[in-house]
């Protein structure tokens, strides 16, 4: 219970999560809350260094590691903000990966935004959602 609104939280154990004082995802009611997930693999390595495709194909990997957590899957994303730091490789390269991890479902939205750098200096992608149950 957080201020009155029960919440349902889960995270990969990572440092970090605990210095910045946050969850992965958050579960209210039967929407799902994610935090920005990035290009860290299950023992907090970065994966993909110079590489959007993989860094963007890790990062939804992490999505659905934290949607499992809830019983629920990619199918249930409503909504995805991507922020990427080159948006002129990010339009070539994640319309094929989207079609990849999101294959048989309905699209979602999708906000793509460019920024000038992420969490990690090698992190070239932060994927943040919300999904419904």
């Amino acid at each position: 219970m957080s201020d009155g609104v029960e919440m349902e939280t889960t995270g990969f154990g990572m440092p970090w999560e605990k210095d910045f004082h946050y969850s992965q995802g958050v579960k209210v009611g039967d929407t799902i809350y994610l935090s920005g997930q990035i290009n860290h693999d299950a023992d907090g390595n970065l994966v993909g260094i110079d590489d959007l495709e993989a860094q963007v194909r890790q990062a939804y990997a992490n999505v659905a590691t934290v949607l499992a957590a809830y019983d629920a899957s990619l199918a249930n994303v409503v909504d995805d903000v991507m922020f990427v730091t080159d948006i002129d490789a990010a339009m070539t390269i994640v319309p094929g990966v989207r079609r990849d991890v999101f294959a048989g479902t309905t699209p979602c939205t999708l906000t793509m935004v460019q920024v000038s750098k992420l969490s990690f200096p090698e992190t070239l992608v932060e994927i943040k959602c919300t999904a419904r149950v």
